[in-house]
């Protein structure tokens, strides 16, 4: 791509076949070789970054802990977020990036460079796929956060943008690296709980004053997130932040890996929490006019997903009230059950024949100990620091790795397009009176041989 496509987004879809038939041939004629035979594990590897806000300052930071790693370029609006990106580089002694900040489209001229390998996007979630394709249709590896897409149009332009370009896509979903997830992972494909019937997970997070900064204020001129973030609880009912849930019962369940999620009913409560934050707030009251709004997000948001091979998944979403912290993790099988969360003590776990007292919680240490994903054991020293708990080295590296390997993401984006399309079935089903919605197949019908692939890997 030239240093011209700045101004044309919308890329020419015939221009676009012609410059990518060469690499299409390439890739179906060898995809071994593309795709991870090839040692490479020594290489250098020249990361981009669409985004530096709060999000993205964390993924650089982790990144450019690694050696091999060079950053040549970073794009953002927001002076502010370039300025700690700047300070970033400069404190871990790489070198200056080029800035691309000139316009909501400067991203284009980043992807037009042909000194990058891959690129993080961490901007806000409407140009999530916008930018994940641009950077697919420009060759380059795709980490994106969460959600991948808002609407099924765009998960099917995540899919089928790269089954044209194969320009891999990895979502960077750091809760499938978390330390119990992977433990309670290796205990789920060691048989522990038996033949797995049921998960419930979720997103339940108090983020009142992460959606009015300051005060009551979001929108333009408002302070991180609630420029942005907020909007959508205005304008959707909607389980709007699924993947930190679902992302981990998927790899548990072996989705659109011998599994696949069928069909979705989703049920809303009224909505009562920001209301109420705004009225309460000193800087708000029964007159401020963001106490007139009429918010359409439902206080709490109950999805239960049916799967192909016959298990139940409960989602919830419930961001508006007061409440601690939760991803209200449950798995349950044929053999036992456990629930599991950040705080030890919510920790419990019982297996039938195995557990010390019959139909009793037993404390879950133990087999979280027994069961310490080998990623953990080697790297955890590393991961002091890296954000949420140590995850996220985890899944930047796992991102950094697949770039410098040439292989398939572990997370990939048909696990973007499925866990993201929880969102527009999710707001669908609550439209239509909590109808059930089908999931679309973004695999079409490859699910069925797939094999599991995420964490098997004791190096990424």
């Amino acid at each position: 791509m030239g240093k011209n496509v700045r101004g044309s987004f919308d890329i020419n879809r015939r221009s676009f076949i012609k410059t990518t038939a060469l690499t299409g041939a390439a890739l179906s004629i060898a995809p071994a070789v593309a795709f991870g035979k090839n040692n490479e594990s020594n290489k250098v590897v020249r990361i981009g970054f669409i985004g530096t806000g709060h999000r993205g300052e964390w993924h650089l930071r982790n990144i450019l802990r690694n050696e091999k790693v060079v950053v040549p370029a970073i794009c953002d609006i927001d002076p502010k977020a370039i300025q700690t990106a700047l300070n970033i580089c400069q404190e871990q002694g790489h070198k200056k990036p080029d800035i691309y900040d000139k316009g909501e489209y400067a991203f284009m001229d980043l992807l037009a460079r042909d000194d990058i390998d891959g690129v993080v996007i961490a901007t806000p979630w409407l140009w999530h796929t916008p930018m994940s394709v641009a950077a697919m249709k420009a060759g380059k590896y795709v980490g994106v956060e969460v959600s991948a897409a808002t609407t099924l149009a765009e998960c099917w332009d995540l899919v089928d943008t790269y089954e044209e370009t194969k320009s891999p896509l990895m979502i960077l979903e750091n809760v499938c690296y978390r330390r119990d997830v992977l433990a309670v992972l290796n205990m789920v494909r060691d048989n522990v709980f038996g033949e797995l019937l049921h998960a419930r997970c979720g997103y339940r997070h108090d983020l009142r004053e992460v959606k009015f900064r300051p005060g009551v204020s979001f929108g333009e001129g408002s302070v991180g997130e609630a420029r942005w973030r907020t909007q959508h609880s205005l304008k959707r009912n909607a389980d709007l932040y699924p993947t930190h849930g679902i992302g981990p019962v998927a790899n548990m369940m072996n989705i659109n890996r011998g599994n696949a999620f069928l069909t979705l009913t989703s049920h809303a409560t009224k909505s009562r929490g920001l209301n109420k934050y705004i009225v309460d707030n000193p800087a708000g009251g029964e007159n401020h006019p963001n106490s007139k709004l009429k918010w359409k997000l439902g206080d709490i948001i109950t999805t239960t997903i049916t799967t192909a091979n016959g298990e139940t998944i409960i989602v919830t979403h419930d961001t508006n009230s007061p409440r601690p912290y939760s991803l209200d993790f449950q798995v349950q099988g044929t053999q036992g059950i456990t629930e599991f969360d950040y705080l030890k003590s919510s920790n419990r776990i019982y297996v039938e024949d195995v557990s010390e007292h019959e139909h009793q919680w037993n404390n879950m240490d133990s087999w979280l100990k027994k069961y310490d994903h080998p990623l953990w054991k080697k790297y955890g020293d590393y991961a002091v620091g890296a954000g949420h708990g140590g995850m996220d080295f985890f899944v930047d590296r796992a991102f950094v790795e697949t770039v410098r390997r040439k292989e398939l993401p572990q997370l990939d984006v048909y696990d973007a397009a499925a866990w993201s399309a929880i969102t527009p079935l999710s707001e669908r089903s609550i439209a239509e009176g909590n109808a059930p919605q089908h999931f679309p197949d973004f695999t079409k019908g490859k699910w069925i041989k797939r094999k599991p692939v995420f964490a098997f890997n004791a190096d990424y």
